[in-house]
């Protein structure tokens, strides 16, 4: 997020400085991403900013001089008879913001995807273009090279002092800056507590677990099941995660695999979902770190209502990697010239958390 707002930002203004504590990207979230994109969101304005997603993920080798793999099978997700409600409304909310999705009778599933079993499932939503997966450690990568060549500089440091217009290093050095964009992460809520902000930010953890197949399967997309578990082809390979059990999602968490989620939550839920995954073998795994918005999983973006020279751009909950060409194309916008232009992202703004009004996304995956 940082370095698409420099690459976006840099050619505009006078000087752009990212501090980066780590340079190896080593716990970085886009480095340990699921590197995924879709459209079906039940908030319009995350529609918008990934549908701006794919159109530049698909045009980055024109404009960040990388390939990222873009593959584009889709998003499937499955509804029992508890979600079959929310399945419909947004559905509703994506065809009217001009989605290319469709329902699926259960039958319509099988047919579709003969590898996937429908029991338990009444309804389906399929996104039948924009929604895939990419290489986002590329992406990420491929920001910071190009803003660099656009005169963005990069500090190997770490910011432990915050004031309006001043930022203070560990190194000891001071930095004078008209606007300070918080775009640290998880890490983001901590940054904003240097100037005595409270911004509803934490790090959660996510397992990722690499796993293979014996049997041959036709192509699949990105599938969410109604328990939460989700998976997708990965080359020869598949990944699959899901969301902590309730009461073991703490912040902060140590950035360590939970391997029993994977006997206990994901590889039940895969094996009865596809037959051929019971006998399904771990190969590998991660876990890297949700930028986890604790107050609505949303987005928090733009300047602070009270301290001018204040912008964030963090909190996505797992959707960031998707929107940061978006997000790094309005916040530059709004650095430059005052107010959003392209696209309005009022809505994801600070002002909503101190009024206690949130914005729901029911999507999250």
């Amino acid at each position: 997020m940082g370095s698409s707002i420099a690459w976006h930002l840099a050619p505009q203004v006078e000087r752009v400085l990212v501090i980066e504590r780590d340079p190896t990207y080593a716990r970085a979230s886009s480095a340990l991403s699921a590197s995924s994109i879709r459209q079906q969101f039940s908030t319009p304005l995350n529609i918008h900013l990934s549908r701006y997603g794919i159109g530049f993920l698909r045009d980055a080798r024109q404009l960040l001089d990388v390939d990222l793999g873009l593959r584009e099978p889709g998003y499937l997700f499955l509804a029992s008879p508890a979600g079959e409600a929310v399945l419909r409304a947004n559905h509703a909310i994506q065809k009217s913001e001009g989605c290319a999705v469709e329902l699926l009778e259960p039958a319509a599933v099988t047919r579709r995807f003969a590898a996937i079993s429908a029991d338990g499932i009444v309804l389906a939503s399929h996104g039948t273009a924009n929604e895939g997966w990419f290489d986002g450690p590329a992406l990420m990568q491929a920001f910071r090279r190009k803003a660099r060549e656009r005169g963005a500089e990069y500090l190997h440091d770490e910011v432990v002092g915050l004031a309006p217009h001043k930022v203070t290093l560990r190194s000891g050095r001071t930095i004078e800056a008209s606007t300070i964009v918080i775009a640290a992460g998880p890490w983001s809520g901590e940054v904003a507590a240097l100037l005595g902000i409270a911004l509803p930010v934490e790090p959660r953890r996510r397992s990722v677990f690499v796993f293979d197949c014996r049997a041959p399967l036709p192509p699949l997309p990105l599938t969410i099941d109604p328990s939460g578990v989700w998976f997708r082809p990965e080359g020869r390979f598949y990944l699959a995660g899901t969301t902590p059990a309730p009461g073991n999602d703490p912040g902060f968490a140590a950035l360590e695999v939970q391997h029993q989620e994977w006997e206990e939550m994901v590889w039940p839920v895969l094996a009865q979902r596809v037959p051929a995954f019971e006998a399904a073998k771990v190969v590998n795994a991660w876990a890297g770190y949700y930028e986890y918005n604790t107050f609505d999983q949303n987005g928090i973006v733009g300047r602070h209502p009270e301290i001018d020279s204040i912008v964030f751009a963090t909190g996505f909950s797992g959707h960031g990697i998707q929107q940061s060409p978006a997000v790094g194309r309005a916040v530059a916008e709004l650095i430059v010239h005052g107010a959003w232009r392209t696209l309005d992202l009022s809505p994801f703004g600070y002002e909503r958390i101190s009024a206690g009004r949130p914005v729901r996304e029911l999507n999250v995956v």
